[in-house]
C-alpha cells in the first residue's frame, strides 16, 4: 500500500515538471520578435520563424485509462482559422504518438518503458489546408521518457560460488558480487544500490556499496565447518524504503590450510605375524587421523625405538595415508615370541603460521606377536660329507646325521635315505638315531663318491619333511699291486756289446698315490749276462750282459715276476 502511495507521488511530481517545461512550447512568435528602426524613422519588426523547441518529457509506465499528453506543438502561422493542418514523422509517429492535426495537440497512445526505448525523435511540419503547402520548414524534436524506479536490481548470477582458505583473519576478501539496475542512474536514486547480507552471519559481512563479501568471524575451522551460504541482497533506492530489492546466492567453501597434526587413535596397537613369513611381506598396518586433506594430511611412518627395530620396518602407503609395518628379517617363534617397536608419525608439509597447533608429530606403541607354524625338521648341517675306507666291513657304520623338530612340541623324528639316490642299496640309514651303515663293500677304484638324500619326517605330521645331502667320499687302501705297463719281449743281437742299453720297463698301479707312484725294480734271479737300473722308482733299464727275468716291487707289496 505504502509503495503504490509513493509511486503516485512520483508520477504526479513528474507530470508536473513535463508540463512546466512544455509552457515555452505555447508561446506566439510575435511576442518574442526583436524590432529595429529603419532610416527614415520608420519601426521595423522581422518576423521570426515560427517554431521554438525545447525537449518533451513524458513519464513511463503511464497506467491512466485516457491517453498521456505529452504537449501542443503550435505555429505563429497558426490564426486558430482552421486553415493550418499539423503533420507528424518520425519514431513512432501513428503508432505510438498522434497529434490532433488542427489543434498540434500531441498524445501518446500506449503505455511506455524507458529501459527498452529512452528517447523518441520526431518531425512536425505545418502546412495550409488550401494549398497543402509547408508554412514552415519541417522541424525536427526530442521526447524523452522519464524514469521512474520500476526495474529491481538483478545480479549477474543466480548463485556464486567462492572459496577462502581456513583460518583467514578478519577482513579477508572471499568474492565481489555485482548487481545492475535498470532504471536511470542520472536520474534520482532509482539506480543508487546498497549490498546487504541477509544470511551468512556473524561469519561473513558485504560491503554497502561494493558488494565485496569478506571474512567476519575469526579462525574459521574448516575440519568444523566447511560449507557456508551467503544470501546477498541489492536494495536501490540508495536502500531506503520502498526501494526495490534482489538477492545472490553465494556458496563458500573454506579451502583446507595444515593447521590439524596427525594423531594416532590409540596409544598402542597389536599385530601379529606367522614365523615362516618371508622377508619382505606385510605384517599389518596402522593409521593415524589427520583432519586436514590433500598434500597437507599427508604422513611420514618411522619405526625409532624398540627391540624389534632391526627385525621390522615400516613405509607410508601414499593413497591411504597408512604406515605399513613389514618384515625385515625371519622370524623364530622358538626364540622370541613377542616383539615391541615405537612408531613415530608427522606432517610431511609443515605450515609455519600453525606451529602453534603442534606439535606436528606423534608416537604409539605396536606390539607384534609371533605365530607358532608347524615346521618341518631340521638338520644339524645343510649338507654332510663322510669319508669311509674302502676296505670298510659290510654292516659298519660310517656316519651320523642329526635333525630334530625346531617347534615348542619338539615330535620325534624318523629318518630316511631318498630311494631314488640309493638304487644298489649300498647304505642303510637306523630310522631313530640317523646312524648309516655300509650294506655292500666298497671299492675306490670303482667309485669314489657316494651322493645320497638323507629325509627327516616328523612321526606325527609325515608332511613336515626335511632333506639333506650326504656325500660319501670312499678313501683308497694298498689293495692292488703293481702292474707292468705293457708285456715285453726283447730282441738282442747276438754281437751286443756289454753295457749296451736293450730296454725301457715301466709299470703302473691303480691305487691312488699320494705323491706319486714310487716301485723297485730287480731281477727275479740272478743272470751275470744282464743287470737292471732302477731310475728313481718310474723305471728301469736293462743292460745287456744275458738272459733275465725281472721282479717288480712297490713299497708294501710282494714281489710279482714277469
Amino acid at each position: 500500500m505504502m509503495n503504490r502511495f509513493f509511486l503516485r507521488l512520483v508520477l504526479l511530481f513528474l507530470l508536473l515538471t513535463s508540463l512546466l517545461a512544455l509552457s515555452p512550447m505555447q508561446r506566439k512568435d510575435g511576442d518574442l520578435r526583436p524590432t529595429s528602426v529603419s532610416g527614415d524613422g520608420k519601426i521595423l519588426r522581422r518576423a521570426k520563424r515560427g517554431w521554438m523547441w525545447n525537449q518533451f518529457y513524458l513519464m513511463e509506465e503511464y497506467t491512466a485509462s485516457e491517453y498521456q499528453y505529452v504537449g501542443k506543438l503550435h505555429s505563429n502561422m497558426d490564426r486558430g482559422d482552421g486553415t493550418v493542418r499539423y503533420i507528424l514523422t518520425g519514431e513512432g509517429a501513428g503508432t505510438i504518438f498522434q497529434i490532433d492535426e488542427k489543434s498540434g495537440d500531441l498524445h501518446a497512445t500506449k503505455k511506455l518503458d524507458r529501459e527498452e526505448k529512452a528517447f523518441y525523435t520526431l518531425r512536425v511540419k505545418a502546412v495550409s489546408t488550401r494549398t497543402n503547402r509547408s508554412l514552415e520548414p519541417e522541424t525536427e524534436f526530442v521526447i524523452k521518457i522519464h524514469d521512474i524506479n520500476d526495474n529491481e536490481p538483478k545480479f549477474s548470477k543466480a548463485i556464486y560460488t567462492a572459496s577462502v582458505p581456513e583460518m583467514s583473519s578478519v577482513g579477508t576478501s572471499v568474492l565481489e558480487v555485482t548487481a545492475m539496475d535498470a532504471d536511470d542512474a542520472s536520474y534520482g536514486n532509482s539506480a543508487k544500490l546498497v549490498y546487504s547480507i541477509l544470511q551468512g552471519q556473524p561469519y561473513f559481512s558485504v560491503e554497502p556499496d561494493t558488494g565485496w563479501i569478506k571474512i567476519a568471524l575469526p579462525d574459521m575451522d574448516r575440519e568444523v565447518r566447511e560449507q557456508y551460504q551467503v544470501v546477498i541482497q541489492a536494495k536501490d533506492m540508495a536502500g531506503q524504503m520502498g526501494g526495490l530489492s534482489g538477492t545472490t546466492t553465494v556458496n563458500i567453501s573454506l579451502t583446507d590450510v595444515n593447521d590439524s597434526p596427525p594423531r594416532f587413535s590409540y596409544s598402542s596397537y597389536q599385530l601379529s605375524a606367522l614365523e615362516s613369513a618371508q622377508i619382505g611381506s606385510v605384517v599389518g598396518r596402522i593409521k593415524a587421523k589427520d583432519g586436514d586433506e590433500g598434500e597437507n594430511a599427508d604422513m611420514e611412518y618411522d619405526i625409532v625405538d624398540g627391540d624389534g627395530r632391526d627385525i621390522f620396518s615400516i613405509y607410508t602407503d601414499r593413497i591411504t595415508q597408512e604406515g605399513v609395518v613389514t618384515l625385515k628379517k625371519k622370524l623364530d617363534y622358538e626364540q622370541q615370541r613377542v616383539y615391541t617397536v615405537k612408531v613415530e608419525v608427522c606432517n610431511t608439509n609443515v605450515d609455519p603460521r600453525f606451529l602453534s597447533f603442534g606439535p606436528f608429530k606423534d608416537t604409539a606403541t605396536v606390539k607384534i606377536l609371533t605365530q607358532d607354524v608347524d615346521e618341518p625338521p631340521v638338520f644339524s648341517q645343510s649338507q654332510y660329507v663322510i669319508e669311509v675306507q674302502e676296505d670298510t666291513l659290510k654292516g659298519m657304520v660310517i656316519g651320523r646325521v642329526t635333525a630334530w623338530d625346531p617347534d615348542s612340541t619338539h615330535h620325534p623324528v624318523k629318518y630316511s635315505i631318498d630311494k631314488h639316490t640309493n638304487r644298489d642299496r649300498f647304505f642303510h640309514i637306523d630310522v631313530s638315531d640317523g646312524s648309516i651303515t655300509a650294506l655292500q663293500s666298497l671299492d675306490r677304484e670303482s667309485s669314489k663318491w657316494h651322493n645320497i638324500s638323507v629325509l627327516a619326517t616328523e612321526i606325527n605330521n609325515p608332511q613336515q619333511m626335511s632333506r639333506a645331502p650326504v656325500l660319501i667320499k670312499v678313501l683308497d687302501v694298498n689293495d692292488n699291486a703293481p702292474e707292468f705297463a705293457m708285456y715285453y719281449e726283447t730282441f738282442v743281437c747276438e754281437n751286443v756289446k756289454a753295457g749296451q742299453l736293450i730296454q725301457t720297463i715301466s709299470a703302473t698301479d691303480m691305487d691312488e698315490p699320494l705323491d706319486g707312484h714310487k716301485f723297485m725294480f730287480s731281477l727275479s734271479f740272478s743272470n751275470p749276462n744282464f743287470t737292471v737300473l732302477d731310475n728313481e722308482g718310474e723305471n728301469m733299464k736293462v743292460i745287456c750282459i744275458g738272459l733275465l727275468i725281472l721282479c717288480l716291487f712297490r713299497h708294501g707289496t710282494e714281489l710279482q715276476p714277469l
